[in-house]
């Protein structure tokens, strides 16, 4: 009994990372090259070390190639070209991933004026006094002639190492990196395929907005700041997962929302220690309060509409990357009882519908507890024709109630999960056909 106690407890038990493990590494006799790779290692703000760019372009294209698996990697690409400037060649190379960037930029926007035979700085100025000519002479600076003059994009950061340059990368951006200087320079040429805006499929209403959250981020942003033109919208980045590094948007009111609810959140949110979050689904989990709670305690929508109104009322909104639900934080009872078109409706109707709302939620959640009280303890409080009626419906039923309530709620788990797992052609007859049996079987 032990023995099979351990086996579950191992098999579907969650268990904490270690945080030793017993193994050792020998130590490696040569000190001379682990001193020269440090030297060229900074640590960041949290304390971690982080790879500083080499000036040597090979180096750096090693490098990259080591940590990309360039050998296996089909959609990692390298373009290494000639950079000439002021009749010197200088070796260049531009890091991408194949089907994330907009070849027409890279091509037009910077390989043409990179690979152009006649850049030439301009001419320093010179001023005349006295009939004598005195030319100014500025010290010619290439990191400062590509950043302002050669790259006619919109958005170019400067960048000092290499995990910076990855993470730009792998978002859709392209690196560019120079032979002799120490940086590298991130350029924005996204291109990858998105879904377009389209209507809302789980949150419908009549009246008000019939557009959704799509899986992009910037997409989702660009809607709040669309309907919210104030300033004092604020939109911080910030990223979760060790592994993933998936970028996440804070949305918020600055002049509305609470500072200690701002601070929680981005807290939260910060200090996730885990390697993935791929949806808004797992985030909700990981920085809600108690998550033993069967409760839903975060609002998730997909409507940008609904989340406006939210942090308009000094909410916070989060949005994740890669998925059309943003979580609006904090969610009270009220709010998972409201629709987003009680906005479009006047208060009476809309205050009524609430009420009936309440209503309903009350009797789904009473509603199978008072059935079986009634009929197996309180009988005297059902009319007597309709207590006939009930006990000559249940004269035929082998089982006591309580277990027909329950199969009776695990069989409506069934259909539903049917009809959202089950191939489109076949939920529509699965549900029919079960609807029809189940008809006849009350006839």
């Amino acid at each position: 009994m032990k023995s099979f106690k351990e086996v579950f407890n191992n098999i579907f038990l969650y268990k904490e990372p270690q945080d030793t493990y017993e193994f050792s590494l020998p130590e490696s006799g040569n000190e001379s090259n682990s001193n020269t790779n440090t030297k060229n290692i900074s640590p960041d703000d949290e304390g971690n070390t982080k790879q500083n760019i080499y000036k040597a372009l090979s180096v750096n294209i090693d490098y990259i190639r080591v940590k990309y698996n360039t050998l296996i990697n089909s959609d990692i690409k390298l373009r290494e070209f000639k950079l000439n400037i002021k009749g010197k060649e200088y070796n260049a190379m531009l890091l991408f991933i194949d089907g994330m960037i907009d070849s027409e930029s890279i091509n037009n926007f910077i390989l043409r004026p990179l690979m152009s035979k006649y850049n030439t700085p301009s001419q320093n100025p010179s001023v005349v006094t006295n009939n004598i000519t005195v030319r100014r002479v500025k010290k010619f600076n290439l990191e400062d002639y590509i950043y302002d003059t050669l790259v006619p994009q919109n958005t170019m950061e400067k960048v000092n190492t290499f995990e910076d340059a990855f993470s730009s990368v792998n978002i859709g951006d392209c690196a560019l990196f120079v032979d002799t200087l120490p940086i590298a320079f991130t350029i924005d040429v996204k291109g990858y395929e998105s879904r377009s805006v389209s209507e809302p499929k789980n949150e419908i209403v009549v009246r008000g907005s019939q557009e959704s959250f799509v899986e992009k981020l910037r997409t989702n942003t660009s809607m709040l700041r669309r309907l919210i033109s104030n300033e004092n919208l604020i939109i911080e980045n910030a990223s979760a997962g060790k592994v993933s590094k998936t970028k996440i948007a804070i949305c918020y009111m600055k002049d509305i929302a609470n500072n200690d609810l701002v601070a929680e959140v981005k807290y939260r949110i910060n200090n996730l220690n885990v390697d993935t979050i791929i949806s808004s689904g797992q985030l909700e989990q990981l920085i809600q309060d108690d998550s033993s709670l069967p409760f839903p305690q975060i609002i998730a929508t997909e409507r940008p509409d609904k989340a406006t109104n939210h942090m308009l009322e000094g909410r916070v909104v989060v949005i994740v990357d890669g998925s059309p639900y943003c979580l609006i934080m904090p969610g009270v009872f009220i709010d998972f009882l409201s629709s987003p078109e009680d906005v479009n409706l006047k208060f009476q109707y809309a205050n009524l519908l609430k009420i009936i709302r309440i209503f309903a939620f009350a009797i789904t959640l009473f509603l199978p507890g008072i059935y079986v009280a009634i009929t197996n303890y309180h009988t005297e409080l059902l009319p007597t024709e309709l207590l006939f009626t009930i006990a000559a419906a249940r004269n035929t039923v082998p089982f006591p109630v309580i277990f027909e309530i329950l199969l009776m709620e695990f069989s409506f788990e069934l259909i539903r999960e049917a009809g959202l797992r089950v191939p489109t052609p076949i939920g529509p007859t699965i549900r029919n056909s079960w609807c029809i049996n189940t008809s006849e079987k009350h006839l």
